[in-house]
């Protein structure tokens, strides 16, 4: 899922520097969705490990 995140950046690095506003803003959107749900993982993961 990392790197989904981490291609996800890059096409929106990439789209904003070439002016492709609309695919650079959806790229953004998505790598900051699939961020979200990695960091939320990884927090449950944390808490599941210590709770036991």
């Amino acid at each position: 899922m990392i790197e989904w995140m981490i291609m996800f950046l890059f096409v929106s690095a990439i789209s904003a520097i070439l002016a492709f506003g609309g695919i650079s803003g959806i790229a953004t959107e998505t790598a900051r969705i699939l961020f979200a749900i990695f960091a939320t993982l990884f927090l449950l993961s944390l808490i599941k490990t210590y709770v036991k």
